[in-house]
């Protein structure tokens, strides 16, 4: 693809911030500006589109780069100054400029779904909008930063060399288990370090954000979060019946793979450095060696379905908007970044060559096609997705690309393992997923609880989601913590169960790929270009699916998985 920034109608082609006032005098112009016609109504919604484009791509890039090297002072520094010197100023403008659309007599001119939606969103904002919270917030996006920070150092030595703790994951999977065991402590160990570190920021932010919501007019952050992500499909109430269902249909079949495990490996219990062996004794799948490899591999798989999507890869690569490989001081964890612009977006993970890091590879590509197909959207607003949305683009491509999974396991077995691997997480996913979000409505329902509070309310929790197929003797305090590994929970508060539904999502657009699976892959397009011009069941509709997260639903897709898994077996 031949990929160029849009021409600018607003702002210099050659716009650069290294200060607020740089910034400011295009937030005024739009302030100022008189809008006496509908057309003129619509060339001021476009040029605030575009500043809106240009700055998000601007702190993104910051973002990115600070995430790649956590290290380097400056980089930290340089995200660190938008946050906080342009980000609170932005948002007085932004609230006076959502009141001037708001109560524009042109925008019922404006009648079709996207822009019903996009003015929805900006009553929102409106209505959310509180001049007390504009440092709380600059405060919180710093505070959140020092998660990464925290969790980007640490690090183990084993055999002489220093290593990620995503790379030492990988050795959790080998056959020697006194080689598990003290992988498992010496990360044991050092996240120990970090505890009490972890435990007071976070405290902290409860209490931030919890005191926004407040200035908002709210009862708790729970319910100010729902309004503020846009929750206008769902309620909390839907939330609580995902748990449920997850807790009666996909448990009891955890707790049967938990059993098979354990009777394979010779033991009553599993210990906490079992959960990722082969329970055969079969050495870990290493799908590829390297970082470019993976790439290539991806883009054959991806070429193969339909040769868009292997553009869409190639295209990144050459513009350098990939950044693979695990190495010393680079942030955890994988996303892809929207970059609103230039439309073309940038891949983050942290590979080491396991199956996991291709899956997360494809996960991310999904994520990324979709950027690409709604580039072309009239408005930045409408390329801003519901994660719910979102999310079903990355987790249907993991599933789709599966009979393609041959170019990464020429070894038949290899193949099937893989699937099964694939399955079974799966089903691991969506209870931790529950439980993410279960413990969330407490923590902001009950924002005032100490730290003993939270340890004992997480445990009660995860015994609720919990297959009681895992011996923790000896290692409680490992578990009393395990959430502090979940970076949604510092960084993105209620940001997870869109995970959970749109798996259920995903797992209903693979059914329904095996009866015609081109038929499948258009329509999955066809949902992806609408970006959000369309409330979520409706794009959901679109991908030939239905945006249900019931019992029912989840009880057929259940029974969905353990016939693919039977079948695989």
């Amino acid at each position: 693809m031949n990929i160029e920034r849009p021409e600018r109608h607003f702002l210099p082609e050659n716009f650069t911030i290294d200060n607020w006032e740089t910034v400011e005098k295009y937030f005024i112009d739009l302030e100022e500006r008189s809008i006496d016609s509908p057309s003129a109504f619509k060339r001021w919604l476009l040029d605030q589109s575009e500043l809106e484009a240009v700055l998000a791509e601007n702190v993104a890039w910051r973002y990115i780069k600070m995430t790649i090297n956590t290290k380097d002072e400056d980089l930290a520094k340089d995200y660190t100054f938008f946050v906080k010197e342009i980000q609170p100023k932005i948002a007085p403008y932004a609230f006076r400029l959502n009141k001037k659309l708001s109560e524009s007599s042109f925008k019922k001119e404006f009648k079709d779904e996207a822009y019903k939606i996009y003015f929805r969103s900006v009553d929102t904002e409106i209505r959310l909008f509180c001049e007390n919270n504009i440092p709380l917030q600059a405060e919180m996006a710093e505070k959140s930063q020092r998660f990464s920070a925290i969790s980007g150092a640490q690090s183990i030595e084993h055999d002489g060399e220093r290593m990620t703790m995503q790379k030492a994951a990988t050795l959790l999977k080998e056959n020697d288990e006194e080689l598990r065991k003290a992988v498992f402590e010496k990360m044991a160990d050092r996240r120990a370090d970090d505890v009490e570190a972890l435990d007071e920021l976070f405290t902290e932010l409860v209490q931030l954000r919890h005191q926004i919501a407040q200035n908002a007019g709210f009862d708790n952050y729970r319910d100010y979060k729902f309004e503020e992500l846009g929750r206008f499909d769902y309620t909390k109430e839907d939330c609580f019946e995902f748990h449920q269902s997850i807790k009666d249909e996909i448990v009891p079949l955890m707790r049967e793979i938990a059993l098979a495990k354990a009777e394979k490996m010779g033991k009553e219990k599993l210990k906490p450095w079992d959960g990722d062996v082969d329970p055969d004794g079969k050495k870990p799948l290493k799908p590829f060696e390297e970082g470019q490899q993976l790439l290539q591999k991806t883009i054959a798989i991806f070429d193969n379905i339909d040769p868009y999507f292997g553009d869409c890869l190639k295209t990144m690569d050459e513009m350098g908007h990939l950044d693979l490989e695990s190495k010393d001081g680079k942030s955890p964890g994988g996303y892809n970044y929207p970059l609103y612009e230039i439309g073309v977006p940038f891949i983050f993970m942290n590979a080491v060559g396991s199956h996991r890091d291709m899956i997360t590879m494809v996960h991310e590509g999904g994520h990324a096609i979709h950027s690409f197909l709604n580039r072309d959207l009239e408005l930045t607003a409408f390329k801003s997705l519901p994660s719910e949305v979102a999310e079903l683009s990355s987790m249907s491509m993991e599933l789709l690309t599966m009979d393609d999974w041959s170019v990464f396991y020429e070894d038949q077995d290899d193949l099937q393992r893989a699937k099964i691997e694939q399955l079974e997480t799966i089903l691991k996913i969506l209870p931790w997923v529950a439980t993410i979000d279960e413990f969330q409505h407490w923590i902001y329902t009950n924002p005032h609880h100490s730290v003993e509070e939270r340890k004992s309310k997480w445990l009660a929790i995860l015994k609720d989601y919990g297959t009681g197929m895992t011996d923790w003797t000896g290692y409680e305090s490992v578990q009393e913590n395990t959430w502090q590994r979940q970076l949604h929970l510092f960084e993105v508060p209620f940001y997870y169960i869109e995970y959970g539904m749109a798996q259920l999502g995903a797992l209903a657009v693979w059914k329904k790929s095996k009866s015609d699976f081109n038929k499948t892959i258009e329509a999955y397009k066809q949902a992806l270009s609408l970006g959000y011009t369309q409330s979520i069941p409706e794009i959901y509709k679109t991908a030939g699916i239905t945006f249900d997260f019931s019992r029912k639903n989840i009880s057929e897709l259940a029974a969905f998985i353990q016939k693919e898994l039977d079948a695989v077996r």
